[in-house]
């Protein structure tokens, strides 16, 4: 039986939707399996790594007490020797040897490639987007130049630093409106839709800079489609990615917030199934004509190659209603809770979704094997030796 990590939390202003993801519909599906003895790993708002087994069951994070039972605990720590392991050091010291990690982290230090980068240096496979993907997709900017260099469609923008906006702010607004309003104002590397907002007037728009500022140090201004349609895509695979459904948000207030994805549950108070996804929210599959489809989903399979993904991810599209022109929003490397509500409508249940996944972590790792990282030379012994003074 393989050991799998599912690591989550963080220090991330998504760190609770991290939980709901890690739990369901991940470690549920993987205790469900038999396959794997599960070891859930989960990182603290500070920053503290935890292991312990109890958190195998979201029950524990309900607990108002839990962080101060947690502080109770010994930390784990990680060991890079022979691949990796989890340690807990102390008199009665013991460590596990992971064969495999599940990343469930949203957001800073965990979707960003952050994560990655310690896996891969760990030499452990792990799923979903390498560190190289997920640190282009994290920066809705930087996506949206890699695509655009690639003749793909994305709206108008402008974007500028918090150091920028400190020394010319004027200047930044006078080319923010020189776009066409209403405007989108988006922090660059969040997601579920934290610090966004949209504006229709100067006084707004100042806000809401100021408020995306508050959670980044990176501002993204577009301009709003109108009138408007949300498609969401998501896509699971390496060399041959497949799609799931298209999907529509029906967002109830002008844009889809964190209020519409995660609590609002409509009539009946129904929110997400117990997923923390609201799957009340969309329409799966979106009834958006056959043509449409299969241009979203092409152009979805495009973006996923272009940025170099793997295992999983969701591209999200606008499209004007009226002109049906087609344009690419954003990546996301690590969907909530993997969108697992949308690939049930594909025929691919939570369980074959979360091994799959794994499988694919695996196929990639095997893959890399067979790349050289070193190289032999003899530089060093042409280089001088060090000079002493007398």
């Amino acid at each position: 039986m393989k050991t799998i990590a599912v690591i989550f939390g963080g220090k991330s202003a998504e760190h609770d939707v991290s939980i709901i993801t890690a739990h369901t519909p991940i470690i549920d599906s993987l205790l469900a399996s038999g396959q794997f003895d599960v070891w859930p790993v989960y990182i603290t708002k500070e920053g503290t790594w935890y292991a312990d087994k109890a958190m195998n069951d979201i029950g524990f994070f309900k607990d108002p007490d839990y962080e101060t039972n947690l502080a109770k605990q010994k930390p784990v720590r990680l060991s890079f020797e022979k691949g990796l392991d989890l340690v807990w050091s102390g008199v009665l010291s013991k460590s596990v040897h992971i064969d495999v990690v599940f990343p469930s982290m949203h957001g800073t230090y965990g979707e960003d490639g952050s994560l990655m980068g310690v896996l891969r240096m760990a030499g452990v496979p792990f799923v979903g987007c390498d560190i190289f993907a997920s640190a282009v997709a994290m920066d809705k900017v930087l996506t949206k130049q890699v695509v655009a260099a690639e003749g793909m469609p994305v709206v108008p923008y402008a974007w500028f630093t918090r150091a920028d906006w400190a020394k010319g702010k004027d200047s930044l607004l006078a080319k923010i409106k020189a776009l066409r309003a209403p405007y989108f104002v988006k922090p660059v590397h969040l997601g579920s839709s934290i610090g966004i907002a949209k504006v229709k007037n100067d006084k707004e728009l100042e806000n809401a800079i100021e408020v995306a500022l508050h959670y980044d140090d990176k501002v993204l201004v577009e301009e709003s489609i109108e009138p408007l349609l949300e498609i969401t895509l998501p896509i699971m695979g390496n060399d041959e990615p497949r799609t799931a459904e298209c999907e529509r948000p029906l967002n109830k207030t002008e844009f889809f917030d964190f209020s519409d994805k995660y609590l609002s549950g409509g009539k009946g108070g129904k929110k997400g199934g117990g997923s923390g996804v609201n799957t009340q929210y969309s329409e799966v599959p979106a009834n958006i004509g056959d043509e449409m489809t299969k241009k979203i989903k092409d152009l979805g399979v495009r973006v996923y190659k272009t940025l170099g993904c793997t295992g999983i991810a969701r591209v999200d599209f606008l499209v004007n209603a009226d002109t049906n022109d087609v344009y690419v929003n954003e990546v996301n490397t690590l969907p909530g809770s993997l969108y697992h509500h949308n690939w049930k409508k594909a025929g691919v249940s939570n369980m074959e979704l979360v091994l799959e996944l794994v499988n694919l972590a695996e196929e990639r790792f095997a893959a890399t094997s067979n790349t050289t990282y070193t190289f032999q030379s003899d530089i060093l012994k042409k280089v001088g030796g060090s000079k002493t003074q007398s």
